[in-house]
């Protein structure tokens, strides 16, 4: 196990450092640059946006600020935010607690509805209970995070009144955002768990189970559950780790602070530190969920190893 975490770790650093490395390159080939951004928006002369790229160091060539931005992450210094001239860490930490709880959330009614549904539809196959819960399914992977957005906005918002539409401060305020995150992944998740069922089901030692007078649920919860959970866990963690870094639709449409909304702005002010500070969190949580995930599976079945 340890040799296997060894690996892995050594793996994560390179992936983390060819992102980085990537990002940090394809942000300086587009058109246009900071100086250019915050002096133009005043009306400044060539000779002051030439200064300012001077004094923010974008005048130096480009390995010479790749040498500095990793000399920085080395020494745990992301820089300073061009825009705002505060830390990129601490804009960043503010703006994590927002994200995160509207993820976990979203995350934790989708695997909460998708096995319900998945559950119910394998254990009715064929009958009109399995093909309303895949029906369900469907229309969840197949409607669009903005338009399922709109349409709860206009139900529980405008038409109920039950929940406020936009703004942050109170879990009234989680429901709606978490909900239109979570559809399409509830709608997978329901799809996946009910076709793993089925292929469990059909197993010899679940035939054994039922020969031995066993209930059917205790057959579905404690034998057949278990083993079919294994691939949802990798579906789980991958969307859980994507959901992180792609908020961006819903913190806009419900007018929420979040990474999305932070992320959309660095990359309008070509904040290179920040923008680069974000994508450089989100590639640690995604692989550090990647990480989690493939721990996850030995909790589930001891029979896998990892060597």
């Amino acid at each position: 196990m340890l040799a296997y975490l060894l690996r892995r770790l050594l793996s994560s650093i390179s992936t983390l450092l060819g992102v980085v490395t990537l990002t940090f390159f394809a942000l300086r080939l587009l058109p246009g640059d900071p100086a250019t951004m915050l002096i133009s928006q005043g009306g400044g002369t060539a000779e002051q946006i030439a200064a300012l790229r001077s004094q923010l160091g974008l005048d130096a060539p480009l390995v010479i600020q790749y040498v500095r931005f990793l000399n920085g992450v080395l020494r745990g210094d992301l820089g300073q935010s061009l825009v705002t001239h505060r830390p990129v860490a601490e804009v960043i930490a503010e703006q994590v607690p927002h994200t995160v709880s509207l993820a976990v959330t979203a995350t934790l009614l989708a695997v909460l509805l998708g096995v319900l549904l998945g559950i119910l539809a394998a254990a009715s196959q064929g009958t009109w209970v399995d093909g309303l819960c895949m029906a369900l399914a469907v229309v969840g992977v197949s409607i669009p995070i903005p338009l399922s957005g709109l349409v709860l906005i206009m139900l529980f918002s405008l038409t109920l009144g039950w929940l406020p539409a936009t703004g942050q401060g109170s879990w009234r305020h989680l429901i709606m955002p978490a909900l239109a995150l979570n559809l399409a992944f509830t709608g997978t998740i329901a799809r996946l768990v009910r076709a793993q069922l089925v292929e469990v089901l059909a197993q010899e030692y679940i035939v054994v189970a039922r020969a031995k007078g066993l209930h059917e649920i205790t057959i579905l919860v404690r034998h057949a559950l278990r083993n079919a959970l294994i691939p949802v866990i990798t579906i789980i963690g991958l969307r859980f780790g994507s959901l992180l870094g792609g908020t961006v639709v819903i913190e806009t449409l419900f007018s929420r602070q979040g990474l999305g909304r932070l992320l959309v702005d660095a990359i309008l002010w070509k904040d290179y530190p920040l923008v680069q500070g974000l994508v450089m969190l989100s590639a640690v949580l995604y692989l550090t969920t990647n990480l989690l995930v493939d721990l996850g599976y030995g909790l589930l079945n001891p029979r896998i190893h990892h060597e």
